[in-house]
């Protein structure tokens, strides 16, 4: 049977959906920390969701499998309006939605989630794109509920975790450079799944940022390391990878050719990928390639000098909607030996203790206006700039534009490191650059990720030693940032 849980981890990654069927169960790693914390509060989230329904709704979570099928279908037939945890199947196709809702004589299924909707747009308003890989999902319930006669056509919804009841039209254009509409995209899913589930189409993985989470990470990443896959090159993802690889088959390969040879008039023979792009993917390999090789820069850096240097990262947690932590390392004269960290916590997920935080650090940061800041991606920018609009009162959008403003501040990751320099690393993030200049992480498991779930231990526990473990994990990215600095700084 194909079931909706498969189309999604299909949509992050197919390779998963092949090995969660035919890979070798001892492969596995254990589940991450922070995934295992998503799905307790989905599931805490759904309890929360259920229990405001009221009475009048047909609960079928805690039957058997078998007992679900035959009840679900009776639980429609009689008009039900509302039925929890039900299951229902056709053909080849499984689907557990969390709710049946019974109008105008049919039923549309739901999902409850502790996360968006929808994707992007602000705060509190959403820009109206569906989410792939819960599409995918609703439009199996719905595909089920129609083939069974129940169904209300190609319409379904998202309960989220803003209240919202988001309505997923899947007949609707993914977007508008297509024609292409959501119940499209999920046939051509379900098509692709049938033929991995079958064992006619063997996948592959390719490395990219949700590796991490995955429990077949650490079997994947061994795999493509010995195959030398394209998608260790950074930024070629699967998407390019999958249409090189009949032409070149590894990173060894790609280093060894020349790129000038898969040019055709201004474009390359790869789809969706241009002459420039290739050429330095091209350089990124031989990087990858050459065990001598050495980081350089691609184009001239100009970084700011001055006699005071703030190192700052925040730590926010997106589930309960907060920034906790806002981490500051001091430096004085470039002297490592000056340095002294600062930290702003907020005691609670309340608005207050939030705003306090805030506040600590905006003025932290005022106090040294001379300082010049450095950060590793926009994450901090945007975050402030949500922040100066959920509390006003803590200073005007100005201030926050001009500490982000270059030469006050500088965005190590997008200004220096994607524009200007190479490094032969498979990825360019914060951990594997500072890593690769001899810097180590105090903690065994040093995330972003892995920090959320620290702060939510540390809320339900009040441990000191929790908080004291997510301030050495902050102060360490700061300290990181220090030394990409200055390895950036040694190649110019």
């Amino acid at each position: 049977m194909i079931t909706a849980a498969e189309l999604y981890a299909h949509v992050a990654c197919p390779h998963r959906v092949h090995l969660d069927r035919f890979g070798d169960p001892s492969k596995r790693d254990e589940v991450n920390p922070f995934v295992q914390l998503l799905w307790d509060r989905g599931s805490s989230y759904e309890q929360q969701v259920i229990g405001d329904l009221g009475e009048g709704v047909v609960a079928l979570r805690d039957l058997s499998p078998s007992e679900r099928i035959d009840r679900t279908l009776a639980a429609m037939r009689e008009g039900a309006t509302l039925i929890y945890g039900g299951r229902i199947t056709a053909d080849d196709l499984l689907g557990e939605p969390d709710l049946l809702i019974r109008r105008d004589g049919h039923y549309i299924a739901a999902d409850i989630k502790s996360g968006r909707g929808e994707t992007g747009g602000d705060e509190d308003e959403d820009d109206g794109k569906l989410k792939p890989h819960y599409a995918v999902q609703v439009a199996l319930y719905a595909d089920v509920l129609n083939r069974l006669g129940f169904g209300a056509g190609h319409v379904a919804e998202i309960w989220d975790v803003k209240g919202r009841h988001v309505t997923y039209d899947l007949d609707r254009p993914r977007h508008t450079r297509t024609e292409e509409t959501w119940w499209d995209f999920y046939l051509d899913a379900l098509a692709k799944v049938r033929t991995t589930c079958d064992g006619a189409h063997v996948t592959r993985g390719a490395l990219a940022s949700i590796c991490k989470l995955c429990h077949w990470h650490s079997h994947c990443r061994g795999e493509m390391i010995a195959a030398g896959d394209l998608s260790l090159i950074p930024q070629l993802g699967r998407a390019i990878r999958d249409g090189m690889v009949d032409e070149i088959s590894c990173v060894a390969d790609f280093a060894g050719c020349n790129p000038e040879g898969y040019v055709s008039g201004k474009k390359t023979i790869f789809p969706k990928l241009g002459i420039d792009r290739m050429r330095l993917f091209h350089q990124r390999a031989r990087l990858l390639s050459d065990p001598d090789a050495k980081p350089f820069l691609r184009e001239v850096v100009v970084l700011p000098s001055t006699e005071t240097e703030v190192f700052f990262d925040i730590e926010a947690d997106p589930m309960n909607d907060i920034v906790y932590l806002h981490g500051f390392v001091e430096r004085h004269g470039g002297n490592p030996a000056t340095d002294n960290f600062t930290a702003f916590f907020a005691d609670g997920t309340s608005m207050e203790a939030e705003r306090e935080a805030f506040a600590g650090a905006v003025n932290w940061l005022g106090d040294r206006p001379d300082a010049a800041v450095y950060f590793y991606s926009k994450y901090e920018r945007t975050m402030y700039r949500k922040l100066c609009q959920k509390h006003p009162g803590v200073c005007d959008a100005g201030v926050i534009e001009a500490l982000f403003t270059p030469p006050r501040s500088t965005d190590l990751y997008y200004d220096v490191v994607f524009r200007a320099t190479e490094w032969p690393t498979y990825d360019h993030s914060i951990k594997t650059l500072a890593k690769y200049l001899g810097f180590a992480w105090r903690d065994t498991d040093p995330s972003g990720a892995a920090s959320i779930e620290w702060y939510q231990r540390w809320l339900e526990t009040g441990d000191d030693a929790i908080k004291q473990r997510i301030l050495d994990y902050n102060e360490d990215d700061c300290r990181a940032t220090a030394v990409v600095l200055a390895g950036i700084r040694a190649l110019v």
